[in-house]
């Protein structure tokens, strides 16, 4: 891995130039159609041209870099990954992908090595769905995937998806030219950070993944009664919050029995908040993840009857609505082998593991192969500014998907 030592030196310093535009100055902020994402793509296409590729930007906004195969009519390779992040995020989700994949470009460039095949590599445009609250903008738009209705969604100061993308210099009617024809794709392959402890527990710089968790949301609203603190007897009550507490409870209980599926409350709404009043409504949410939808879906049923069970006790009117709904996506038997024996091949122990996070792979599933390759990271640290990689697991990581492209054939 010593001949990746000095490529992994250029990604780690390209992804500190990109991390310093952001539209916040304190943190690292940029997020779909704003003047950072211009700066990003050009920044990008600077890169991907030093690197001996044509340039263009999509209908949407995706930057892409094309590396020409020497054979006619080849079909094409995807990498990539996104260049939007979280508010105050990391330097390494998504970005990685990107520029990991360009100067791994470089190199062949370099080499004058060629393929039978195109290399692309995308930058995403919007994966995290910061601005507009919709995920995987850039990626869907790709798979003809885009929803006519998504031009009046809003930003938090009221601009639209349709008016901002004018403001960029893009056209909303014009998204379907961002399609990518299904018969030449070879497959898409996308080297992320795990944005989990994993790696770093097995103590291995990289680890190839099997799938991407399939997630659903819910928010459950919980109707009780306020009352006065001081003078409801206990035994009288129906406290809305006591409930949902002993319902959270129950979440957690019943997922830590249940290996590979994980639920989460995150969010609790509580009305009126008094801290002399019983609690008389209460809001709160639930996300069940896991790579498999029957498991996920029979452990989500136990859930609810528990939680129905308890709303029924401590009578408390329950009602649930559903907010997300996405099947598990699992990763191509063919390029997830070739990432195996690579990781075999550099004189590493190859260790198999699910996605738990969303991912652009998820969209490009839809037209092509998709296969991932996870970066280990410090702590398992995501979408905060404590994201940590090091340049001897970037090294990894090149040399990995170095070898799989080699050995890749065009079936």
């Amino acid at each position: 891995m010593g001949e990746f030592s000095e490529l992994a030196t250029q990604v780690m310093a390209r992804l500190e130039t990109l991390g310093t535009l952001s539209q916040d100055p304190h943190c690292l902020d940029r997020r779909y159609l704003t003047d950072q994402h211009k700066l990003a793509n050009q920044l990008a296409s600077g890169w991907m041209i030093e690197a001996g590729m044509t340039t263009w930007q999509d209908a949407v906004g995706n930057i892409w870099g094309r590396y020409t195969s020497s054979v006619p009519n080849a079909p094409r390779l995807i990498m990539g990954s996104h260049l939007d992040t979280v508010p105050n995020g990391g330097k390494y989700d998504g970005m990685l992908g990107v520029v990991a994949a360009i100067s791994l470009v470089n190199m062949f460039d370099g080499t004058q090595t060629k393929f039978p095949f195109h290399i692309d590599i995308v930058g995403f445009c919007d994966e995290e769905g910061t601005r507009f609250g919709t995920t995987l903008l850039g990626s869907r738009a790709l798979t003809g995937k885009w929803q006519d209705n998504w031009r009046h969604l809003k930003d938090v100061n009221g601009i639209s998806l349709a008016q901002a993308m004018t403001n960029f210099g893009l056209n909303f009617d014009e998204v379907a030219s961002a399609c990518v024809p299904r018969t030449d794709l070879l497959g898409y392959i996308e080297l992320h950070i795990e944005q989990g402890p994993v790696l770093e527990q097995e103590n291995l710089p990289v680890g190839v993944v099997s799938a991407i968790a399939g997630a659903k949301r819910f928010n459950l609203h919980l109707e009780g009664m306020a009352g006065h603190a001081g003078t409801v007897p206990m035994s009288m009550r129906h406290d809305a919050l006591s409930a949902c507490a002993e319902m959270i409870l129950a979440v957690e209980h019943i997922s830590q029995h249940r290996p590979g599926v994980v639920a989460t409350v995150g969010k609790i709404e509580n009305f009126p908040n008094g801290v002399n009043v019983i609690s008389g409504r209460t809001l709160f949410s639930l996300d069940i993840r896991s790579e498999d939808d029957a498991l996920r879906d029979t452990v989500l049923a136990e859930i609810l009857q528990n939680i129905e069970a308890i709303a029924t006790k401590r009578q408390v009117k329950l009602t649930v609505e559903q907010t997300h709904s996405a099947p598990a996506v699992h990763c191509d038997k063919l390029l997830k082998q070739a990432l195996i024996d690579s990781v075999s091949a550099i004189g590493l122990t190859p260790l198999v593991l699910a996605s738990g996070a969303g991912h652009d792979a998820m969209a490009m599933a839809d037209i092509c192969p998709v296969a991932m390759l996870f970066t280990r990271c410090k702590g398992g640290i995501s979408h905060h500014p404590g994201e940590s990689i090091t340049q001897e697991d970037v090294a990894a990581s090149l040399a990995v998907l170095n070898n799989t492209i080699r050995t890749l054939k065009h079936a």
